[in-house]
Order: structure tokens, then sequence, then C-alpha cells
């Protein structure tokens, strides 16, 4: 069969390459298998995809509707929530090998109803935990700018895949930065919806008390912006009454007013953490400050009023909890005793402490969520929207992130009786907090109150890895922040940067 020329199909986004099919100019086959090629030339490089399902695929790209907005536009989907019924999704774990969905998850229907076609699954941290793509069980992606660095995560193969140019766009979830990390990382957009825009249920209902969210990383603000316009809105065994919304593209075309935007380097967030922010994370802010500024908004420093070590404690205090009732559910799903699940030592630690908290603890945590965003909403009164770093640094390099073997035979001292209580009371949920969160500390805020935020792709380092910005909008105003990432985008073509020699032989 003839297939599109892998350098031609890689200079398109998702919404291009569609038009070319809907010209005439190519056939949705042919995008199948430029797909195909390209990710059987980089994945073994890069090793985003941990799996394919070629022959479904070719299937379902003969199925898709010629009224299809991405007309068979081929894209990866996350090894996490992103149930697809009767096949594997191990969520990054040995412990899920050889579990199967048993329907498919919301955003899987949709996005086949919107034209695209699945070829596969990317590669995740064990159960989503990390901000870094390293499981035990499954090969480590590598950055496409750099081979020795990682590309974040959790969300960490879907970057990869799309910064290498083997998909133009591919699925993603969010539950504390994991779309915005890799993007920033990758030099991509990353967008994550407001809490409910995107719903999980019926498979999972919501996950994190709603913190999580799913939508995709891609190359382009119109992939985002008519993904999002095609796979919003509730359904109903869904937890929040979030209406389809429409216009996301119409947005794009229109005029952007003058907007109030407050500028921060997040030291409020990461200073009980102990974070150091680079000076190019500093450049990266300043400069997207100057692009606005040019655009004709008004911008001025302003930190959010928000304690971050108390939401950090609060974050990671629902976090260990609802991965103790993961646990659990993996038990009885593959009929085995949590304590001889196949996870990782880390995993099984953070579990072991998350089944010690109390009821009160817990909802105490979750209070905060609420204190955190009328704090927000009182700032959103004056500002349109928040710029500030997405992580501390650039890309972290493999492996650096990664608990130690010493810390690992730390954590599983905490299977002896009585440790994980004394743990707790002895400060280590603080502890945690400052390894797990202290790079990346600005971008959990946005998951608890629910905010909409991105990561956009302004600046590229001395040492040539990319750097992305965040910005944060109100609560419930997607389209608005969609429309000026549009508008930055026109002012700083950022594609230009992309790593290019990861697209050749």
């Amino acid at each position: 069969m003839a297939t599109l020329d892998i350098d031609e199909y890689q200079r398109y986004d998702a919404t291009g390459l569609a038009e070319l099919v809907r010209r005439g100019e190519v056939s949705r086959e042919e995008l199948l298998e430029a797909a195909l090629n390209a990710i059987e030339q980089r994945n073994p490089t890069l090793q985003a995809v941990v799996r394919m399902r070629v022959e479904q695929a070719r299937r379902e790209s003969q199925q898709v509707s010629d009224n299809a907005f991405f007309a068979g536009v081929p894209t990866l989907s996350k090894d996490l929530l992103m149930d697809i019924s009767g096949e594997p999704l191990a969520s990054g774990s040995a412990a899920l090998a050889k579990w199967c969905a048993k329907e498919d998850a919301p955003l899987i229907t949709r996005s086949r109803q919107a034209g695209l076609v699945i070829v596969g699954q990317t590669a995740t941290p064990e159960l989503g935990l990390m901000g870094i793509t390293e499981p035990k069980a499954f090969p480590h992606p590598v950055n496409p700018w750099c081979a020795d660095y990682s590309p974040g995560g959790s969300s960490g193969g879907a970057a990869v895949a799309v910064a290498s140019g083997m998909v133009p766009l591919a699925l993603a979830g969010d539950g504390g930065g994991s779309i915005r990390i890799p993007a920033s990382y990758c030099g991509l957009f990353g967008f994550k919806p407001s809490r409910g825009r995107v719903p999980l249920a019926p498979s999972h209902g919501e996950v994190w008390q709603g913190a999580v969210i799913e939508h995709a990383i891609t190359r382009s603000v119109r992939d985002s912006a008519a993904l999002l316009e095609q796979v919003n809105g509730m359904v109903p065994a869904g937890p929040y009454p979030v209406p389809v919304e429409t216009g996301y593209l119409a947005a794009l075309a229109a005029p952007i007013k003058p907007r109030r935007i407050a500028l921060s380097y997040g030291e409020p967030l990461g200073r009980g953490l102990g974070t150091r922010i680079s000076s190019e994370v500093k450049a990266a802010v300043e400069k997207t400050a100057t692009y606005l500024a040019d655009m004709g908004h008004e911008v001025e420093w302003c930190d959010p009023p928000v304690d971050g070590e108390a939401l950090a404690k609060s974050y990671l205090t629902l976090y260990l909890g609802h991965l103790a009732a993961d646990l659990e559910w993996i038990s009885r799903e593959t009929k085995t005793p949590v304590r001889r699940l196949l996870i990782e030592p880390s995993t099984r630690a953070i579990g072991r402490l998350g089944a010690k908290l109390s009821a009160k603890e817990y909802e105490m945590a979750k209070r905060y969520w609420f204190v955190a965003a009328e704090q927000m909403s009182i700032f959103h009164q004056r500002y349109d929207a928040l710029v500030m770093p997405v992580a501390a640094d650039t890309a972290p390099r493999l492996g650096e992130l990664y608990p130690s073997a010493a810390r690992e035979k730390l954590m599983g001292l905490l299977a002896f009786p009585g440790l994980p209580n004394l743990a707790l009371k002895a400060g280590m949920l603080k502890q945690m907090a400052m390894e797990a969160l202290s790079r990346t500390p600005f971008t959990q805020i946005a998951n608890l109150t629910g905010q909409p935020a991105m990561s956009v792709p302004l600046h590229i380092t001395s040492n040539g890895l990319p750097v992305g910005v965040q910005v944060v909008g109100r609560f419930g105003e997607d389209k608005q922040l969609m429309q000026l990432a549009y508008a930055l985008e026109q002012h700083e073509n950022w594609q230009k940067h992309l790593p290019r020699q990861a697209f050749r032989d």
C-alpha cells in the first residue's frame, strides 16, 4: 500500500492532516500508515508507546465518518484511565499487566466520534503517581530534545510521541500537572480543562476527588481547541452538571480584548518545599510578560494568595488516601491480596501510609481545596489570568528524580506493624511533599481549585531545552484561556522550535 511520506506527514498538525483528507489529497489509509511508519522508526529509541493496536486501528479507520472533524487522523491514548473495551490497560504497573477494560471510556468514545483513530497506548508511571515516566514494568520514554533527559510525567509517553512526530496529538490526563509538566519539558502545548469539562464516568466517576481531568497534548492550539469542542460535556452518570460548550474554534478567530494579567515566579507555592527557580525559568516568565504587554494586555506582578505548604499537604493527603483505595480495587479486580501485588516499593509504601489516614484527616485535607478555590476566586476578581512557571527548571535527567535504592529500602520498612502511623506522626508526609513536589509545586493549585490551566512553549534555554510557561484562568473560562493561548501562538510561532532531529533517520 502506498503511504504518505513521513516528512510530509510530520509537517502538519491534526487539523491540517484532516484538511488534506477532506480535499482528497491523501486517504485515511495513507495517514494511518504514515503514523505506523513513524512509530516503527522512532519508538525503539524513544519508548513512547507501550502497546500497539494496528489491526484494530485499520478496521476503525475504515469506519470513520466522512463528516468527522479529524477525518481519520491517528492518535494515541494513555495507558491509564482511558479504557478501551476488551483491551489491556496496565496503568504502568505489572499488577495490571493482564487486566482488560470492560467498556470504552467517554474520552475514547468521543475521540472516535470526532474522527481520531487510536493506534496504541503511551507510557505512564505506575498508576500515574509521579511527575516523571519511569515505571519499572515498562521501558522509560526519552525526551526527543536530548537523549539523556526525561519527558516528565505522568503523560510522558504522550509528550514524546507528539514532540517526535509519531502523532500530531496524543490523549493525556492531568491530576497535578501531568499534561502541563511533560508539555513544558517537550516544547508542546498542554491544556488542562476546568473540572468536569471532560467526564471520566461511567468507568471511574471522578478520580482524586475531581482533581484529575483528561484532554490532550498537542503541537497547535487549534488542535487542542477543536478536540475540546468535540469531547467536552457531561454524561448521565457523571458527578458534574457541565453542559456541552461550543465555540472553541470560533473563539480563536475572534479579536482578543485587552486583559489584566498577573505575573508571578510562583515563589509562595514552593517556598515551604525548598524550591529553587532557575534563571531560565524566570527568563521564560519575563519573556511571556513582554509578549503580553506588546499585545496590549495590562500586566503586573502579583503572587497567588495561597499557602503553598498547606496546599501541598492537602494534595498529598488525598493522593495517599486514593492510592490506598486504588490498591484495594486492583486487589479485587486481579483477585490478588494487596500484600502480593506486583507494585513498585514506593507505590506500596505510599499505599500503606494512605491506609493509615483517618477519615477526619482526609476530610480536613479536602476542605482546604475550597479555601484555596475561594482565595483564587477573589484573586480573579481583579485578574483575568495568572502567568507563572510550570516547573522550577528544565527537564530532569532520566533517573534523577526516581527514589534511590536506599530510599526504596527505607520505604520497605513500612511493612512492619505500627511503622506507617509512626512515619506519619514523624512528618513523613511533609518529607514526601518536599521530595515529590519541590521541582513542580506550581501546577497542583489548578487541579485542586478546578481552574483551567495550560503550558505554552515560549522559551528555549541556552542549552537547547524547552521551558513552558503556565497560564491559569478563571474557573469555567476555558474558551477565554484558549483564546489567549492562540494569540500567544500567533505572536511566537513555537512549532518552529520542535526537535526536528528526532524526525530524521
